[in-house]
């Protein structure tokens, strides 16, 4: 590992030294990852191409073009949410060149886009970097240019059916599903608790710019049918990585905290975000939608023990590093182990708080597990054993 310690902390770069690692177990979990890249280069494609290589395609096609093949992840009409993180300004977001190239990427599809693209999260109206919750359009933002914010990316592709929703502007309006006759945009919400994670179950129902009426849930409704068509919408789950001084890590999994509604659960005595270290991102995610594909940005990462999540850009890190996985948990394990944990080291921090192996009650790695095991129960198989993750790299550096 290198380090520019002679610079100011805001321009202090890494290098970290990260060795792929093939896993003899069969059917491991896969991390491909891209080093040397700030989000506004090649690296996302380059990506993409070593994903392709190793039987991984991002687009779906059965003409076996370039990068896509019949286990391809996106459809060339299919409607994509890209899950940010947007509660914080500063290296507290999303890095929005990256959240540009991956707009570029979808549109590029080689059976010719014809879908959709929302960008989208829930800052939850409160707390955050303006004490009010989220923002697609903040005025310091994640980026090379850091006037770049969200909205101005996608206000570039106004021509291709991409937009933004911020849903906070409907996270304390509860509303039923389309097919039960409420067009609303607003927040379903379960009756029921569970009771393994306290956790009641909430999620948007909202309809785009341009008429099409998503349930985040049950995917894209058809009034014509009155009945949704589940498996099109896909979620391209993109958090930055960096810490959290509750819950140790933000990755993967706790970025599923901008899909419920923290307001709604928390007026019926269940918070959800208080739950979290009960694991339950992992009974979110098992009863709503499990995003389709992780894309780690780790670019500029908070890697200060519990100094998370607000950062800004005075705390951050720049490591220069994307990674893929469709394993959300596997994603946070990895990601935490090799990127978090050895910056700790470097600096000689404490690296307990975000240690996957501490399995400590309500400790990271033990809140991890517990939404693995959500995971699991539903079908998924999801892990966080290293030697049954598989790390595949690519090396612009």
């Amino acid at each position: 590992m290198n380090c520019d310690q002679d610079l100011p902390s805001e321009l202090m770069s890494v290098k970290i030294n990260i060795d792929p690692f093939e896993s003899s177990y069969p059917e491991p979990s896969k991390i491909f990852a891209v080093t040397g890249t700030n989000g506004n280069d090649d690296g996302l494609r380059r990506l993409i191409r070593l994903m392709a290589n190793k039987g991984q395609f991002f687009y779906y096609s059965d003409k076996g073009k370039e990068k896509s093949g019949p286990n391809g992840l996106i459809e060339n009409e299919d409607i994509v949410i890209i899950k940010v993180n947007s509660q914080w300004d500063e290296r507290g977001g999303t890095n929005t060149d990256l959240v540009k190239s991956l707009i570029e990427t979808i549109l590029d599809h080689p059976e010719r886009w014809r879908g959709e693209v929302i960008v989208a999260d829930n800052g939850q109206a409160q707390y955050g970097g303006s004490g009010r919750g989220g923002s697609l359009d903040w005025d310091k933002n994640n980026a090379e240019n850091q006037s770049q914010s969200i909205q101005n990316v996608v206000d570039e592709f106004r021509d291709d059916k991409v937009s933004t929703y911020l849903w906070d502007i409907i996270t304390s309006n509860v509303v039923q599903e389309f097919a039960e006759g409420d067009l609303e945009d607003g927040y379903v919400v379960h009756t029921n608790v569970i009771d393994r994670t306290g956790t009641i179950v909430s999620y948007p129902k909202f309809t785009t710019p341009y008429g099409t009426q998503i349930s985040f849930k049950l995917g894209v409704y058809k009034p014509e049918l009155e009945d949704y068509e589940t498996n099109k919408l896909k979620v391209i789950n993109l958090p930055v990585l960096k810490t959290h001084m509750i819950y140790g890590v933000t990755g993967a999994v706790k970025n599923y905290m901008g899909v419920p509604s923290d307001k709604l659960t928390s007026s019926l005595g269940y918070r959800i975000h208080n739950a979290v270290d009960i694991g339950a991102m992992g009974t979110l995610m098992a009863n709503t939608r499990v995003p389709n594909l992780n894309l780690l940005d780790a670019i500029y990462v908070n890697s200060k023990p519990k100094a998370g999540p607000k950062t800004p850009y005075s705390m951050a890190t720049k490591t220069n590093i994307i990674a893929m996985s469709i394993d959300p948990t596997a994603m946070d394990y990895w990601a935490s182990k090799n990127i978090l944990c050895k910056l700790c080291e470097e600096t000689q921090q404490p690296t307990s708080s975000m240690d996957p192996d501490n399995t400590t009650k309500g400790e990271f790695g033990d809140w991890l597990k517990l939404s693995m095991y959500e995971l699991n129960k539903a079908g998924y198989n999801f892990n966080m054993n290293p030697e049954k993750i598989s790390v595949y790299i690519d090396r612009l550096d």
